[in-house]
């Protein structure tokens, strides 16, 4: 681990903060003045900080929040927007996993494992996500070509499941699984194809689902959801 890192899930500061304190030389790992970027292993080196003993880090937690719309995936807005950190706990070091568009709802999922959080964004890693899009326009035609694949300018994708069903007056729930996660790709996806999104939840990351989860509630991940993914 980086020991700015450790620093940060120790809650000494934030990992920038933490990178200062390193080149300001106020710490030291097995009475060795630190430079940034050294690594650490928590629990088995001596990390002090003026002369101090730093704390060992917290043990890596997890949420999953079902984000509103309306909400920034942020930690700050200078137009003053509402963002998902008020929504979930201010441990040290939290960070989100995938990000979602302002508008866009559904599983969020925060961590304070960097390394895990890497792991499952990484687009080698092929972690599935589930969205449903409240949609109008010719959904046959746009099933089809969902299953083909749709070439945007970042490349093609092609939704591993699709499926659709009608709620009537020409409006559609359309639900799609891709394994990747680009920027906005589900909306752009839906353009592309002729579809107007409506409404656009994301209900599964992964092997963590959204189920009954409240709106702007979260709740921390099961163990068997943290086995799933790899961080037990």
């Amino acid at each position: 681990m980086r020991l700015q890192r450790a620093l940060a899930r120790a809650g000494v500061a934030s990992r920038r903060a933490a990178e200062l304190l390193i080149a300001e030389g106020r710490v030291q790992v097995n009475g060795v003045t630190a430079s940034v970027g050294q690594s650490v292993r928590p629990g088995r080196d001596s990390i002090t900080l003026d002369g101090k003993p730093v704390a060992q880090p917290a043990k890596p937690v997890w949420y999953l929040l079902n984000k509103p719309s309306g909400t920034l995936t942020s930690k700050g807005d200078p137009q003053g927007r509402p963002t998902v950190f008020a929504l979930v706990p201010s441990d040290p070091g939290l960070t989100y996993v995938g990000r979602l568009d302002y508008l866009t709802e559904g599983a969020l999922l925060f961590t304070t494992d960097g390394v895990g959080a890497h792991r499952l964004t990484h687009p080698s890693s092929e972690v599935e996500r589930t969205y449903v899009a409240m949609v109008t326009g010719d959904v046959q035609t746009a099933i089809r070509a969902l299953r083909r694949g749709v070439e945007l300018d970042d490349g093609p994708v092609v939704a591993t499941d699709v499926s659709v069903e009608s709620e009537g007056h020409g409006h559609w729930r359309l639900e799609l699984t891709l394994a990747e996660g680009r920027n906005r790709e589900v909306r752009r996806v839906c353009e592309a194809v002729g579809l107007d999104v409506q409404r656009l939840i994301r209900t599964r990351f992964g092997p963590v689902s959204l189920g009954k989860l409240p709106s702007g509630e979260f709740r921390p991940l099961t163990v068997r959801e943290l086995q799933l993914i790899g961080t037990l």
